[in-house]
C-alpha cells in the first residue's frame, strides 16, 4: 500500500467546509455581518453565562472565577440545597495523596464533605438523602483534555462510525454497510466515518467495485479516519453531478485507475466536499443540538469535562464559540467544555471578536490558545529529526520555528495559556525552543502553563528540557494501542517506535502528563484509555507490548484523566478530585480499577455519572 500523506484533520482544520452550506452557520454569519448579532463581531454571547458582559481574568484566576460572588443564574450553580450522602462503598478522591474515603456528601452542585462515614454523615445532616453504594467505587468525573467536541459532534451527528474500535477488518465494515443498506429506502444517503485501511485488515481502499456491490440506489460516502480521504459508490457521483471528466481541484484529487477511469476514491476535502455537500443532513444539522446530544451520550463513559482544541476550525470563524455558548445556556449540557481558539484564524480575528482567556464560566470556558507545529506521524506529516522508515521524507512543519515563536510570545504576553500540537521529535524540538524563547523573554511560564499535544516521539534530552521549562504533555494513548504495530513496522521501525508516548519516563522525571482521545481520531473511552496506558498492548497484536518500560500504574493513569487533566485545563480548583468545595462531578463504577486484572479495566461498568450535582446517567 502506498503511503498516504495527511495531517491531523482536526488540528489542521481539515474539516473546514463541512458546514459551509449549513443553515445554522449561515444564519449566524448573516446576523454578525448585518450587525444584528449578539455582543461582538461574530455574535458570541458569553454574557448570559457569566457575571458580567464577559469574564476577563488572568489565566491563573480563570479557574477561580466560579467562586466570585454575584454570578447570574446558570446551570453550573446550585438550583437547590438538597444534600446527598453516599456511603457503603469506596471513594477514591484522587487528591494529592490518592486518599481513599468511606463516604462523600454533596449539597447542591458542590462537594460538601469527604472522609469517614461518621464525619461525612455528621456534615450531611439528618435530612440528607442516603445513597447506599453497595460496595461500589466512586471516582472524580473523567476528563478528556484534548478532544474536538464542536467539530466532532457535527460529524458524529450525521455519520455512522465504522472505525477500528468496533470493526477489525474491512469485510466487517462492508457487512455493516450492507446491513444499513437493507434498512434504508432507495435514494437516501448512507454516510460513515473513521474507516482506516491502514489498521483494518483487508482492501487498501473502498472503490466503486466494493460499494456499488452493496447498493446502486443509495448514495454511499465513507470518510477515512484521517479526514483527508473519502470513498464513494457511483450513485454518490451521479446525484452530485460529478462527470467522468471531472477536473481535479487545486489540492484535491478524484483518483483514477491505470485506464483513467474514476475509482470512487477521493483525496482532500476540496474534492470530496463536492459530493458530501449534497448530503441533506449536513445542511440541516443543528450544531448546538448535536453538541448537547454528543455529551449526553458520553455520560455513559463517565466523562464530565471535555474539550475543543480547535475552536473555530469547523466554521473557520469564531462562530464556533457561539455554538458552545448557546449549548451552555441551554441548561442541557451533561459535561463541561474547555475550549482553545485555533491559530489558523489568526490572533487578530479572535481579538476582534473580543474572545479572551477565561471568557465563559465553570460550565463552558475559553481555556487557552492552540498552535500546531506539525502534522500526523501515521500520516507521514509529523516533523522528524530523521526520515521515516524506508523514506527520505522528514514530514512537514505546519508553522515555521520563527512563526511559532512569534505567535506564542504575542499570545503569552496577552495572558494566554498555550497548547501546542507536536507529534514528531523535530516538531517537539521546535516547541521547546519556543518555550525557551518565552522564558528568555521574561514571560511567567507558570502562567502560560505550556502543554505539548500528542507529544508522540520523545527523547531523553527533550524530557529534561520539558522539566526545566515547565512543559507538560498530553498523550493520544490510542497511538500505542491502535497504531503501535503500524508505527513499528511501517512508520518508524522498532527502535524509534519505543519512543512513542513515554508516560513512565515523564512520570519519573516529574513532568505532568495526561491521556486524551483526540476525538474523532479515537472515541473517548476513559477506562479503556487507562488500560492502554497501563498495559500498552496493541490492537493488531494483542500479545505485543510496545515499549513495556513506559507502562504506568493504574493510579497514575487515573490521575492522567482526572486531576492532571483538570490542571492542564486550568480547572484544578473546580474539578479533577473529590474534595470539599469542588463541583460535584463524579462517576460510580462497579469495581475498583486498581483491583481487577489490568487487561479488564476497560470492561468495568460505569453505573452512574453525576455532573454539577445532578445524576446525568444511570446504567
Amino acid at each position: 500500500m502506498a503511503k498516504e500523506k495527511y495531517g491531523c484533520a482536526c488540528c489542521s482544520g481539515g474539516f473546514h467546509g463541512f458546514v459551509t452550506g449549513n443553515s445554522a452557520f449561515k444564519t449566524m454569519k448573516a446576523k454578525a455581518d448585518s450587525g444584528s448579532g449578539w455582543s461582538c463581531n461574530w455574535g458570541i454571547d458569553f454574557s448570559a453565562m457569566s457575571r458580567r458582559s464577559f469574564i476577563k481574568t488572568s489565566a491563573a484566576a480563570a479557574s477561580l472565577a466560579f467562586l466570585l460572588p454575584g454570578c447570574s443564574k446558570s446551570n453550573t450553580e446550585a438550583t437547590g440545597q438538597d444534600t446527598i450522602f453516599f456511603t457503603g462503598g469506596k471513594v477514591l478522591t484522587v487528591d494529592d495523596n490518592f486518599s481513599e474515603a468511606e463516604a462523600i456528601a454533596i449539597r447542591g452542585n458542590r462537594i460538601l464533605a469527604v472522609g469517614s462515614d461518621t464525619e461525612v454523615r455528621e456534615a450531611a445532616g439528618s435530612a440528607a438523602t442516603i445513597v447506599d453504594l453497595e460496595g461500589r467505587t466512586v471516582l472524580p468525573g473523567f476528563i478528556d483534555p484534548h478532544s474536538h467536541v464542536v467539530i466532532g459532534s457535527v460529524v458524529d451527528g450525521v455519520m455512522d462510525y465504522v472505525g477500528m474500535a468496533k470493526y477489525k477488518t474491512v469485510d466487517e465494515v462492508l457487512a455493516h454497510i450492507a446491513g444499513k443498506v437493507a434498512q434504508t429506502p432507495a435514494g437516501e444517503w448512507l454516510v460513515f466515518r473513521n474507516f482506516d485501511p491502514a489498521v483494518q485488515e483487508g482492501a487498501d481502499a473502498l472503490t466503486f467495485a466494493e460499494l456499488d456491490a452493496l447498493s446502486k440506489d443509495n448514495p454511499i460516502f465513507v470518510l477515512n479516519a484521517s479526514g483527508h480521504i473519502a470513498y464513494t459508490n457511483s450513485k454518490a457521483f451521479e446525484v452530485s453531478s460529478i462527470p467522468d471528466d471531472i477536473q481535479d481541484p487545486p489540492g484535491g484529487e478524484f483518483v483514477r485507475d491505470a485506464s483513467g477511469k474514476l475509482t470512487g476514491v477521493i483525496k482532500n476535502n476540496v474534492a470530496f466536499l463536492k459530493i458530501l455537500s449534497n448530503y441533506p443532513a449536513m445542511a440541516e444539522v443543528d450544531p448546538k443540538e448535536v453538541l448537547i446530544e454528543l455529551l449526553s451520550k458520553w455520560s455513559e463513559t463517565g466523562l464530565t469535562t471535555v474539550s475543543e482544541l480547535s475552536l473555530g476550525a469547523l466554521s473557520q470563524s469564531p462562530a464556533d464559540a457561539q455554538v458552545m455558548a448557546a449549548a451552555a445556556r441551554s441548561g442541557r449540557l451533561n459535561a463541561r467544555i474547555r475550549a482553545y481558539p485555533f491559530y489558523t484564524l489568526g490572533a487578530e480575528t479572535w481579538d476582534q471578536a473580543n474572545v479572551k482567556q477565561g471568557d465563559g464560566n465553570a460550565l463552558a470556558r475559553i481555556a487557552g490558545y492552540k498552535l500546531v507545529a506539525d502534522g500526523s506521524n501515521q500520516g507521514y506529516t509529523g516533523l522528524q529529526r530523521e526520515p521515516y522508515l524506508n523514506s527520505d521524507d522528514r514530514g512537514i512543519a505546519y508553522m515555521s520555528p520563527e512563526e511559532l515563536t512569534a505567535t506564542a510570545i504575542e499570545r503569552a504576553k496577552k495572558g494566554w495559556h498555550l497548547a501546542i500540537h507536536g507529534n514528531g521529535d523535530a516538531a517537539i524540538d521546535n516547541i521547546l525552543d519556543t518555550c525557551e524563547a518565552l522564558s528568555d523573554a521574561g514571560i511567567d511560564m507558570a502562567m502560560v502553563r505550556p502543554r505539548i499535544e500528542h507529544c508522540s516521539i520523545l527523547h531523553d534530552d527533550q524530557i529534561t528540557r520539558m522539566k526545566e521549562l515547565g512543559v507538560s504533555a498530553s498523550f493520544l494513548i490510542g497511538h500505542v494501542h491502535y497504531w503501535g504495530v503500524t508505527m513499528r513496522d511501517e512508520v518508524f521501525g522498532p527502535e524509534k517506535a519505543q519512543l512513542l508516548d513515554r508516560c513512565r519516563s515523564l512520570e519519573n522525571a516529574g513532568v505532568s502528563f495526561t491521556l486524551h482521545s483526540d476525538f474523532m481520531v479515537t472515541d473517548p473511552l476513559p477506562l479503556h484509555m487507562i488500560e492502554m496506558a497501563v498495559t500498552r498492548r496493541t490492537w493488531k497484536e494483542p500479545d505485543y507490548v510496545l515499549a513495556p518500560q513506559e507502562r504506568v500504574s493504574v493510579e497514575s493513569a487515573i490521575r492522567a484523566i482526572t486531576s492532571e487533566a483538570a490542571w492542564q485545563l486550568f480547572s484544578e480548583k473546580e474539578i479533577g478530585s473529590l474534595e470539599a468545595g469542588k463541583f460535584a462531578d463524579l462517576v460510580i463504577l462497579d469495581n475498583d480499577p486498581r483491583k481487577v486484572p489490568v487487561d479488564t479495566i476497560k470492561d468495568i461498568k460505569v453505573l452512574e455519572t453525576w455532573m454539577d450535582g445532578k445524576q446525568v446517567y444511570r446504567a
